[in-house]
């Protein structure tokens, strides 16, 4: 056993400290809690997440033993897209990770601690340098990053080359996609260090979800969906980064078609006004429901249950990772369709896995639809084959033995 370690935790660093610093909460937040559970068998471990943060993802955090530590002020996204919205965007954006950096200075011993933040070089670079000064710091980059004109690219680059130079910042990348992309941004030297740890999912809790009895008609009924109708759920955030309008072009072509197949979307995101009036001009009634994630239950297997009650899963991403919700679906034996962008072929191998479809093409999605609705030896191939691959590859177990011995490499080397 490494000198540094000593009855199971770290002498000399004591702490991994997983912390961000904006509400709107999701995959990011799921992978951190999957990889605390191998880190906290070397280290404490410490949660810090801005006041005001979903109770449902409190609850998760609860569940495994950790008291989310909460600093002021958050991150909120305003609403609208005008320069009002672009300044006030900005400001909340620097106060939040002002509130964050000085929160952990004032509370936490930085020197005997590890900090994995969410946060990007190429949007928060001083922050990130103000951090690695002081502390080891990991990030994850989950997408690539937007085509941009070539100056910002530069920029960007510039930023990346910058934080290269800090011998206490370490990148991951959560799929193979994104830490491609990277090449050529960071130093050659940092980029043959990222590791990959995978978007995942726990094996245990999808077991547990796959071999539970659930009645399909009482838990439709209880999400106000039609108990006997061929049922197509999507589970993300209601962005439309995640092509939200897409698949309602697409409900709407296939419910022209069929009067027996509906349409779902769980979603944590708040519905503004305008978008509420976009969705009454489908005109696609009870044939397509919004569905508030708080209202399906306190258990994230409350979530398992609702899409085991479905029949087929979607995500029409423009812009993604690895999706989580992706992966459980496929683990839980989920027929899905998705994007073939990012990394989502990594997971979705077309006709094996699941079916592939160009982003924005309602088309394609309509009839990959009809066609799974139909096919009903072709759903169940893709079913035993996702579930194969996503509990091979993406297992939460493997990915957070890999970050957690970074850290531990991390911390020998400061030592």
């Amino acid at each position: 056993m490494d000198p540094s370690i000593q009855n199971g935790k770290s002498t000399a660093i004591k702490r991994v400290i997983y912390a961000w610093p904006y509400l709107t909460w999701g995959g990011a937040q799921i992978y951190f809690l999957g990889l605390l559970k191998e880190a906290r068998k070397y280290f404490d471990i410490s949660v810090v997440m801005p006041a005001g943060s979903d109770p449902q993802l409190v609850k998760y955090f609860e569940e495994e033993g950790i008291e989310p530590d909460f600093f002021e002020p958050a991150f909120e996204r305003p609403v609208g897209s005008g320069l009002s919205s672009k300044y006030e965007l900005h400001r909340s954006k620097i106060a939040s990770e002002r509130g964050l950096l000085n929160h952990l200075e004032e509370k936490y011993d930085l020197e005997s601690s590890i900090v994995h933040i969410e946060l990007a070089p190429w949007q928060s670079l001083l922050s990130l340098v103000w951090l690695s000064l002081r502390t080891i710091v990991f990030i994850t980059m989950h997408n690539s990053l937007p085509h941009v004109n070539p100056i910002r690219k530069a920029l960007w680059n510039l930023k990346l080359r910058t934080i290269s130079r800090f011998r206490h910042f370490h990148p991951f990348s959560s799929n193979r996609d994104s830490k491609n992309y990277f090449k050529g941004m960071y130093s050659d030297e940092m980029h043959k260090s990222i590791a990959v740890t995978y978007t995942n999912v726990n094996p245990e809790e999808i077991d547990v979800a796959y071999d539970a009895q659930i009645d399909r008609e009482a838990i439709r009924k209880a999400n106000g969906l039609r108990a006997d109708s061929f049922l197509v759920i999507c589970v993300g955030q209601f962005v439309d980064r995640k092509g939200r309008w897409t698949f309602l072009d697409a409900a709407k072509r296939v419910i022209a078609e069929s009067d027996d197949i509906d349409f779902a979307w769980v979603s944590n995101s708040e519905l503004s006004s305008s978008d509420a009036s976009k969705i009454e001009d489908y005109d696609l009634g009870d044939r397509f429901k919004l569905i508030d994630s708080d209202s399906v239950g306190n258990e994230h297997s409350d979530l398992f249950k609702l899409v085991r009650a479905s029949d087929i899963f979607v995500l029409p991403s423009f812009v993604e990772g690895l999706p989580i919700s992706l992966l459980e679906a496929m683990a839980l034996e989920m027929p899905c369709i998705s994007t073939s962008i990012n990394a989502i072929p990594e997971a979705v191998i077309h006709e094996e896995t699941g079916l592939l479809i160009e982003a924005g093409d309602d088309v394609d999605l309509a009839g990959s639809i009809m066609r799974l609705r139909s096919d009903e030896e072709l759903r169940e191939a893709l079913r035993s084959a996702a579930r194969e691959l996503v509990l091979n590859t993406f297992n939460e177990k493997e990915v957070a033995k890999i970050a957690s011995e970074r850290y531990l490499a991390a911390a020998r080397l400061k030592k």
